[in-house]
């Protein structure tokens, strides 16, 4: 029993330490001197706010994932953890496309690809545990926001 206990605990690590590391990997990338001069709809959130909301569902990610994985003497879960690895490939490409290299339109493209592999994620952690697709479901709503927001940045510039 306790170890089982741990093992469950060195997953909770390694699914927070995964995801927060891509948080690490995003957070270099930050709006430099050229974003201030860009063109943006009235509705841009304050740039304080990205932070915290990105904050929340980073850990909300980790134990959604987490959760799907202590599913794994019972369920397949291999397909479903392996689309949380690549939306979450997707989601750290983003930063570098949009603030690091500047390239509005490409990362444009990769927040559609992420919109679509988060929603199939969310739809396959639904049928191994719902309340792990339930947790992907304010990911999916903000990354559908973030691809209005770039759409309109991109239009606008």
């Amino acid at each position: 029993m306790a170890s089982k206990r741990i093992l469950d605990l060195l997953g909770l690590a390694f699914w927070l330490v995964l995801t927060f590391g891509v948080a690490a990997f995003a957070s270099q990338f930050e709006p430099g001197e050229w974003y201030t001069y860009l063109a943006k709809p009235s509705w841009t959130p304050p740039g304080w706010l990205f932070g915290p909301v990105w904050g929340i569902l980073y850990l909300s990610m980790s134990l959604s994932a987490w959760l799907i994985w202590r599913q794994r003497s019972r369920r397949a879960v291999g397909l479903p953890l392996g689309f949380y690895l690549i939306q979450l490939a997707a989601n750290g490409l983003w930063s570098w496309l949009f603030f690091g290299r500047q390239w509005i339109g490409l990362a444009l493209v990769d927040l559609v690809i992420l919109v679509c592999v988060v929603a199939i994620t969310a739809a396959m952690f639904l049928r191994v545990r719902k309340i792990a697709g339930i947790m992907m479901l304010p990911y999916l709503l903000w990354i559908c926001f973030a691809a209005a927001l770039n759409f309109q940045i991109w239009r606008l510039n």
